[in-house]
């Protein structure tokens, strides 16, 4: 699987089912593997007015990749 075919699923919360937003960016340890999916937030109009910082998941936060959405336990 490529991370771009992981950037175009939502990522869903476990343990309340809010939609936290999308990947944008991935960053990879020295040895090639993922470590933290940088998620950009749901948007909303509040939020445009206001900056946000990225939210950073961790990958071992990952409990089931879909053919729709990842789902984390955050």
């Amino acid at each position: 699987m490529y991370l771009s075919d992981l950037q175009s699923k939502d990522i869903i919360s476990v343990k309340d089912g809010r939609r936290i937003g999308r990947i944008i960016d991935a960053e990879i340890n020295n040895q090639g593997r993922i470590i933290n999916l940088i998620i950009e937030e749901k948007k909303t109009f509040k939020k445009f007015i206001v900056s946000t910082e990225d939210t950073k998941v961790s990958f071992d936060d990952i409990t089931k990749i879909g053919e729709d959405v990842i789902l984390v336990n955050l």
